[in-house]
């Protein structure tokens, strides 16, 4: 087998690093001289709806309605409570004072806000999952941008409580976006907790799975601006195993990669800023990333004789996957954060290729298990 060039090597390490550290280095660069936006303070604030698509979530929903009312929303506020499917959500969701729409059998997430914004008459809606709980004040500061006309959604920040590598995840997560609205929006919409503004809402198509990368795709495409707001959290609680975070994460790409082909237009230089993103952000790092990596671990293998970078390349991947084998084995004994760092990214090459094999084989579910709360 013929040796590698240094420049298929460079290559390749520029692919394998697009999304993660090439994307991040163009954003930080290209935003360094942009003001950090704030949010005017709104003369009068308007009446909102807090939407729940709510399903198996009998058990936690009560508390979920409590927590949204004593978030000190300084305006009106009404609590939505779609029960998709679920006759037992409904009933507790009532009795705790909510208003209440039952779907006759189960919809999934998307067409679940579908039917509860037919029935909105506020100018502003808020999701929120029905498992999280918010930080105070969270619903204001995200009303408070569409003060802004441009604005069509603000963009919450995800929290997990887990300490390790979803947490660091998320903290990346919240930079980008960060930087991302410094240019004028962001594609970083988080289902757990966002606002849209009512009359830019348009119904998400039956096939769609990934709601919030539909809304913020056809928002952009509208010519809509997506704010970011750190200052509105929503902590979620930590999932309980690799296993589940490896299916709903490739269910995850897999209903992202569909969401692109449908949208590819916007994927091109008419697509403007967002199609940056939508490139720096998501596809490469669901596509060129993570076949690249694959390649330079087999060219790595290869040379582990020779060369002494390649014998750390390989090591780092042996940390990773040591650190992935204590988590997965419930260790309590965590592993320290580098190898945590490593181990999580590791998953997350391995959780894009395994969501471009679910993509490729049609399996991009709108409905899916959900253990009950």
């Amino acid at each position: 087998m013929p040796r590698s060039s240094p420049l298929t090597v460079s290559a390749l390490v520029a692919a394998a690093a697009s999304g993660h550290v090439l994307y991040p280095a163009w954003l930080a660069l290209v935003s360094r001289s942009r003001p950090r936006p704030t949010p005017p303070e709104p003369a009068e604030w308007p009446p909102v709806t807090v939407l729940v698509p709510a399903y198996r979530e009998a058990g936690g929903i009560a508390a979920k309605i409590d927590d949204v009312r004593a978030n000190g929303y300084p305006g009106p506020l009404d609590v939505l409570v779609v029960a998709d499917g679920d006759p037992d959500t409904a009933a507790r969701a009532e009795e705790a004072g909510a208003t209440v729409l039952s779907a006759p059998g189960r919809l999934g997430k998307s067409q679940a806000l579908n039917l509860g914004f037919s029935k909105v008459a506020t100018p502003i809606v808020v999701l929120s999952d029905a498992n999280n709980r918010l930080a105070p004040g969270a619903i204001a500061a995200l009303v408070a941008w569409f003060e802004d006309p441009r604005v069509g959604a603000a963009a919450g920040e995800k929290v997990e409580e887990d300490e390790g590598g979803e947490d660091l995840y998320w903290r990346f997560e919240s930079w980008l976006k960060q930087r991302e609205w410094r240019l004028g929006t962001t594609i970083g919409l988080v289902g757990e907790l966002a606002a849209v503004r009512t009359d830019a809402w348009r119904p998400i198509p039956p096939d769609i799975a990934v709601d919030d990368l539909w809304t913020a795709l056809d928002l952009s495409a509208r010519g809509f601006a997506i704010a970011y707001e750190p200052r509105a959290r929503a902590i979620e609680p930590p999932h309980a195993t690799l296993a589940q975070q490896w299916e709903r994460r490739t269910r995850s790409v897999a209903g992202a990669l569909h969401i692109f082909r449908r949208c590819r237009r916007q994927l091109g230089p008419g697509g403007g800023t967002a199609a940056a993103q939508i490139w720096g952000h998501r596809l490469a790092r669901y596509t060129v990333s993570p076949f690249a990596h694959v390649v330079l671990l087999g060219l790595a293998l290869r040379r582990l004789p020779s060369s002494w970078l390649a014998r750390a390349f390989v090591s780092g991947h042996v940390v990773g996957a040591w650190a992935l084998w204590r988590r997965a084995s419930d260790d309590k004994a965590r592993p320290s954060l580098p190898a945590t760092a490593l181990g999580h990214a590791l998953f997350l090459q391995g959780v894009a290729l395994g969501g471009v094999v679910r993509y490729l084989r049609g399996d991009r579910p709108t409905k899916w298990p959900t253990v009950a709360r």
